[in-house]
C-alpha cells in the first residue's frame, strides 16, 4: 500500500490520460461511426437513398476492418498515424488508432440500430413530402435515439479496453500504468489499482447510459 501511495501522482496522472484518449476518441470515433452507420442504412436496397455501390464499398470496408485485432491495427497503421497527427507512438497516435478503428465499429452498430425504426414511420414521412435530410434527423435518429444510446455505451467499454492496450505501445493512460508500475515492477496493488479505476469508469458509464436511454424510450 504504501508503494501505491508513492505512485499516486502518477496514477491519478494515468486516469486522467485514460479519460481523455477515451473522450476524444468516442467523439472523432463516435461522429465517423454515426456517418457510416447512417450510410450503410440509407443506401441499403429499398432506403430512402438507395445506392447499390456505395452500400457494397461501406459493407466490405467495415467487414474488412472490423475482425482486425486492436494491437494488430495499431501497428499496421503506423504509417497512417504518422502522416495524419506526425507520430506513430504516444497518445496523439492512440487517439487516431482507436477513433479509425471505432468508426468501423460504431458504423454497424449504427446500422443495426436504425434498422429498428418502423419502416412505416419512414414511409409515412416520405408520404407528406419530407426531404431526405428531414427524415433522418426529426425522424430516423429521434426513434432510434435509445437504442443508439445504448449502442455508445457499449462502444464506450469497448474504448476504455482499447485505451489500457495502447500503453504497449508508448501511449498513456491506466495500461501503461499497470504495466510500467504494476507488471514490470511486480507490484500487484498498482494493477489492481488500475484495474477497479477501470471498473468504476466502466459501471458510471453504463448506468448513465442505461439511464439516457430508458429516457429517451419513455419520451
Amino acid at each position: 500500500m504504501d508503494a501505491l501511495l508513492a505512485l499516486m501522482p502518477e496514477f491519478w496522472t494515468a486516469s486522467v490520460e485514460t479519460l481523455y484518449i477515451v473522450a476524444l476518441s468516442l467523439f472523432f470515433g463516435g461522429l465517423g461511426g454515426l456517418v457510416i452507420g447512417l450510410g450503410l442504412y440509407l443506401s441499403r436496397a429499398g432506403n430512402i437513398l438507395e445506392n447499390r455501390a456505395v452500400f457494397l464499398v461501406l459493407n466490405v470496408a467495415v467487414n474488412f476492418f472490423r475482425p482486425i485485432p486492436f494491437i494488430i491495427f495499431i501497428a499496421a497503421i503506423q504509417p497512417l498515424s504518422r502522416l495524419v497527427v506526425g507520430t506513430g507512438i504516444g497518445n496523439p497516435a492512440a487517439i487516431f488508432a482507436i477513433s479509425l478503428a471505432a468508426c468501423f465499429a460504431i458504423g454497424r452498430v449504427v446500422e443495426q440500430n436504425l434498422l429498428t425504426v418502423t419502416p412505416g414511420v419512414i414511409e409515412a414521412a416520405r408520404s407528406v413530402g419530407a426531404s431526405p435530410l428531414r427524415i433522418i434527423f426529426t425522424v430516423l435518429l429521434p426513434e432510434a435515439l435509445g437504442p443508439l444510446i445504448l449502442g455508445y455505451t457499449f462502444v464506450f467499454v469497448a474504448l476504455v479496453d482499447m485505451a489500457a492496450v495502447v500503453g504497449a505501445v508508448g501511449a498513456g493512460g491506466l495500461g501503461k500504468f499497470a504495466l510500467t508500475y504494476g507488471f514490470r515492477q511486480f507490484n500487484p496493488v498498482a494493477t489492481w489499482a488500475a484495474v477497479l479505476v477501470i471498473i468504476v469508469l466502466v459501471q458510471v458509464v453504463q448506468f448513465l447510459g442505461n439511464w439516457l436511454a430508458r429516457k429517451a424510450m419513455r419520451r
